[in-house]
């Protein structure tokens, strides 16, 4: 068949690739690149840390820096150890460590439990946010050291200072993230709600609160994170036990390796409660950044 009687022919073998020509390569499926992604990602922290404690470790056996100011990794591991056997001051360290969980996660859940609704109120809410807005906008950017005095003289200096304390330094984080994730569900998904006969109540459960589920998320991070950071002056007050309070008594004494040694410790349950929010909200949110 000639392509003069056949055009149609001639047309198509123009356009069809030859046996020379190489195929288009095949796209990589999103998930499989997210997991690269991830991995990459994984591996750069990975050689990160390795490299810092390299340096560390090269910077102090060499003497460059004095053991007062940055202590050998080995010295903090031997401290850790007495720390753990309870040689350093009577108490072992899963005392000290059970204290401030025991503060930290009951101050967040309070938190959370407060927080969220609040904040949902203030933004769907003019009174609401009229009320509570001012306050918490003010004493948000506060310091927890410059209130601490007052909540040790309106509440004493047992255990319910050092959990305010913490508390009001996660509350501000969590109430303005869940308004804030409020104004993530549009006018139109509450009055199709609406239009549909769902109460007030319903067009919260099942319209706001997965909008905004996903900053509240986010906000919860945060607050456990200030929580943390919160968790040392919290324990200044009069504790007896405690990951902070163990490392002001070592800085007292110029233990340095106590303090890096509670350092670690206290970085290790804050990135172990930082993955569990992740998967947290890879769990509660799993279309979030994908739409």
């Amino acid at each position: 068949m000639t392509y003069a009687s056949d055009p149609v022919a001639k047309a198509l073998d123009d356009v069809a690739p030859t046996a020379t020509e190489t195929p288009p390569p095949k796209a990589v499926p999103a998930r499989r690149r997210q997991r690269l992604g991830e991995l990459n990602t994984g591996l750069i922290s990975t050689l990160t840390v390795l490299a810092i404690l390299a340096l560390w470790a090269t910077v102090t056996h060499l003497g460059l820096v004095r053991g007062l100011f940055l202590p050998k990794l080995e010295t903090i591991f031997t401290a850790f150890l007495n720390a753990v056997d309870g040689k350093m001051d009577g108490a072992p360290l899963s005392v000290h460590v059970l204290a401030s969980l025991q503060r930290v996660v009951g101050a967040f859940l309070l938190a959370a439990v407060i927080g969220i609704p609040a904040g949902i109120a203030m933004g769907m809410n003019k009174v609401a946010r009229g009320i509570m807005d001012p306050v918490v906008e003010f004493y948000r950017p506060l310091p927890p050291l410059a209130y601490l005095p007052l909540v040790i003289i309106w509440f004493g200096i047992g255990e319910t200072s050092k959990i305010l304390l913490i508390f009001l330094a996660c509350f501000a984080p969590v109430a303005l993230a869940a308004r804030s994730g409020v104004a993530s569900a549009s006018a139109d998904q509450i009055n199709a709600a609406r239009a549909l006969g769902a109460s007030r109540w319903q067009v919260v459960r099942h319209v706001v609160l997965p909008a905004a589920l996903p900053e509240i998320l986010v906000g919860l991070r945060i607050g456990m994170g200030v929580g943390w950071t919160t968790l040392v002056a919290a324990e200044m007050v009069a504790a007896t036990a405690g990951i902070g309070q163990m490392v002001l008594n070592a800085s007292n004494f110029l233990r340095t390796d106590i303090v890096m040694m509670g350092i670690f410790v206290i970085g290790f349950f804050a990135i172990l409660f930082e993955f569990g929010m992740r998967g947290l909200e890879r769990w509660l949110v799993p279309w979030k950044g994908k739409v």
